[in-house]
């Protein structure tokens, strides 16, 4: 069969704006906030909105969810974005919203704001009393914890609602919907072998699979047919690696690989990220913020040092600024890739929530409870607590956890050479729930 001619591409915008959702119905993913009776549906269709944050990573729906939001109830919709806009754009969109509620009974309009934590705090300053007031309802966007990046005062007044990564049966329905109803895709012969790769190198970002399937498509437009497999998209990437990156995805695929290259122990593979990132202008706080979690989270008690040291590194860091910080980013780096890995207090913690979330009304023993009245004495509170200081070695047996949860173990020792002194004391202690085996 011949090969068709390619013809030039007259498109008005990318697959991902033109396959954008429009109402709740077409929106995909996060059904735990927009699922039938789900918290932020309710709000929806209740009509009653407050301000709130969505939090989460690139591509899973944040702006399209605000942009739906204002249309379902038919709201003024303003949007900035925390890159490009200052405390001046900030205070005209209230000054609109303000005039405009003086001669009209309209609803508070929505005030987007994308990156919400690139905001400096005398531009959230800003928000304050038009979010308190209720002048403008603030829809913030952000892929950064908002409990760092974003001011007390505003974040107290603004739910803070988590988006998930898009799992593969949300990315199906996104691609199948894109071949069947997109007005270029739709008139092109495209045979889906595989998805594997495509859905990988997606992370579960719905714009970067739509971005990598139209990149797919555009290098094959001579072929009389269309084929989408492992090998088609790989070896597009591959060739495509700056298309593939627009609007910065790359950027968390770098942060991935260099947190993976600190977990893995290999120095020189996180400083070459490390590198990468700083080359291409990434905040040095964000680095450094993540150093820190990667010292509590994968070394944690094997070196707790590097906790320490990760903490130092984000003051110096901030008090320093590029070029000079490059140089304790470097150190950290390296100290913690070739620290010795413990998961264990991470593991605690987690399963010691996971616990906590099944009997939330454990009650807690009498012997431990405070007693700071009569009456509190005489119902038995703190009666029977043996003071640990009064014993030899500073220990004396008692029961410390709920009646519900009395010999569970949460904190498991890993074999290093910190958490072997650690279960070491602890077996003495605990005979008999820190075994030698």
């Amino acid at each position: 069969m011949a090969k068709l001619e390619s013809s030039p591409q007259v498109r008005t915008a990318p697959l991902p704006e033109r396959m954008r959702p429009s109402t709740l119905d077409q929106y995909v993913g996060q059904r735990h906030l927009v699922g039938e009776g789900c918290i932020l549906r309710r709000m929806i269709e209740s009509g009653s909105l407050s301000s709130f944050i969505l939090w989460g990573p690139p591509g899973v729906g944040k702006t399209t969810l605000a942009r739906i939001i204002a249309e379902r109830l038919d709201r003024d919709f303003y949007t900035l974005s925390a890159v490009s806009s200052g405390v001046k754009e900030v205070r005209e969109v209230i000054d609109k919203a303000r005039n405009k509620s003086l001669f009209s009974s309209a609803a508070a309009p929505i005030l987007f704001i994308d990156e919400i934590h690139r905001f400096n705090k005398a531009q959230q300053d800003a928000l304050l009393g038009a979010v308190e007031s209720g002048t403008i309802i603030l829809i913030g966007a952000t892929t950064e914890n908002p409990s760092f990046e974003v001011i007390t005062p505003l974040l107290s007044r603004c739910q803070v609602f988590v988006l998930k990564p898009l799992e593969a049966a949300d990315l199906q329905i996104l691609m199948d919907r894109a071949l069947q109803e997109d007005v270029e895709l739709k008139r092109r012969r495209i045979r889906v072998d595989e998805t594997e790769a495509l859905f990988r190198h997606s992370g579960g970002d719905g714009r970067k699979l739509l971005n990598i399937l139209e990149i797919v498509v555009d290098a094959q437009l001579s072929e009389p047919e269309i084929v989408i497999d492992n090998d088609s998209v790989t070896d597009c990437l591959q060739e495509n690696v700056a298309i593939y990156d627009k609007g910065g995805e790359m950027h968390y695929d770098i942060i991935s690989a260099f947190i993976k290259s600190v977990r893995g122990s290999d120095p020189n593979a996180a400083v070459y990220w490390l590198a990468r990132m700083l080359d291409g202008g990434e905040d040095p706080l964000f680095i450094a913020r993540r150093l820190c979690i990667l010292a509590a989270e994968d070394i944690g008690l094997a070196n707790p040092n590097a906790l320490l040291l990760a903490n130092a590194c984000f003051d110096i860091v901030n008090k320093i600024g590029m070029p000079e910080a490059r140089i304790p980013l470097s150190e950290a780096t390296i100290y913690l890739a070739s620290s010795p890995k413990s998961n264990s207090a991470y593991q605690a913690i987690a399963a010691a929530l996971e616990a906590a979330a099944t009997d939330k009304i454990a009650a807690v023993p009498l012997h431990l409870r405070n007693a700071p009245t009569k009456l509190m004495e005489e119902l038995g509170y703190a009666d029977g607590y043996r003071y640990a200081h009064d014993y030899p070695g500073h220990f004396v047996d008692q029961e410390f956890m709920p009646k519900a949860f009395e010999g569970k173990v949460f904190y498991e020792p890993q074999s290093n050479k910190h958490e072997d002194t650690l279960k070491a004391y602890l077996l003495r202690c605990w005979p008999k729930y820190y075994s030698k085996e």
